[in-house]
């Protein structure tokens, strides 16, 4: 099969990729197709099917395995798949490891890096808590590694709530090094602790969907209960540093307009909104690079993109 980061216009593709979406559409003269996001291990691609009713295009849902056969032409700067066929693959004509998308870094060598920010609290009470979510909970620690941060946007892989999180905990120590009258403790557990509740949040691959639970309470509120259980389970844990990290969690998506329950009061919450975001930029950029057709022509702007409000381009 072409994976889909080995596609290029002009290609005639025929081969075998897991639907992450599908919905019905209208052209503006209101004639129906379908939009369709096929996806393997190495990115998704936006696709159509102008003519729905074509006696070629075979029945398939969302997470299932379609054979297909189209072209690729570039829209707006991205490769866009227009599909000509498709019929739901027969199982055993594909391995599904090569349509889950994974981290570029290994998933033990991160967790490795991980296991370095829990040791490097000192606090009693905070080291305590930190092992019992990261070193003792096997089931929490199967779940983390292998989950994915965001359905889209950035870090929408296998291992890439582990990258994000790695991510922010080595911003987080270089903001300790910059500024020593942060509480170095309570921003590292923060910065650990500061999704884990995605792995409720949203479900495992290929669906990578949001959960029922995640719909109703979302990842915030959840972390903030995860991290109250494992504190019940300490006994004398001291309530003003419970209070503290739960503040973190809480407002570390910074604004009322981004989800986040409370805003900053506390100056490490800050400094966590800032590490979170940094990071969570950074990567939904240079994904967007990666999956630019545009990626090899320096001088060409890729369109304007709503996460970023402004119109993008590679660095010449």
């Amino acid at each position: 099969m072409r994976f889909i980061n080995e596609m290029h216009e002009g290609d005639n593709i025929t081969g075998i990729y897991l639907c992450k979406q599908k919905n019905l559409a209208q052209t503006k003269g209101g004639k129906d197709y379908e939009n369709v996001t096929l996806a393997d291990k190495t990115g998704t691609l936006n696709c159509k099917i102008w003519d729905p009713n074509n006696m070629g295009i075979g029945d398939f849902d969302v997470n299932d395995y379609v054979e297909i056969h189209g072209r690729v032409s570039v829209y707006n700067g991205a490769l866009q798949l227009s599909i000509d066929r498709t019929r739901k693959a027969s199982e055993g004509s594909y391995d599904p490891a090569d349509y889950l998308p994974v981290s570029k870094r290994n998933i033990e060598t991160m967790y490795k890096e991980l296991l370095a920010h829990v040791e490097s609290v000192k606090t009693p009470y905070y080291r305590l808590l930190m092992d019992s979510i990261f070193v003792e909970d096997e089931e929490f620690i199967k779940r983390f590694k292998a989950h994915s941060a965001a359905k889209t946007i950035h870090h929408g892989f296998v291992g890439g709530l582990l990258q994000h999180t790695v991510a922010v905990c080595d911003l987080c120590q270089f903001y300790c090094r910059a500024y020593p009258m942060l509480d170095h403790d309570l921003l590292i557990c923060g910065a650990l602790c500061h999704d884990i509740g995605k792995v409720k949040e949203l479900s495992t691959f290929p669906a990578n969907e949001y959960t029922d639970e995640g719909q109703l309470l979302g990842h915030i509120v959840m972390g903030v209960e995860m991290v109250g259980a494992k504190i019940s389970q300490i006994k004398g844990f001291p309530a003003v540093k419970a209070s503290q990290l739960k503040h973190c969690i809480l407002a570390h998506h910074g604004e009322f307009e981004y989800g986040s329950p409370k805003k900053p009061a506390l100056m490490e919450a800050v400094a966590l909104n800032f590490a979170d975001n940094t990071d969570a930029k950074l990567e939904a950029f240079a994904e967007i690079l990666d999956n630019s057709a545009a990626q090899t022509e320096g001088s060409t702007w890729l369109g304007f993109n709503k996460l970023f409000e402004s119109n993008l381009r590679p660095t010449v």
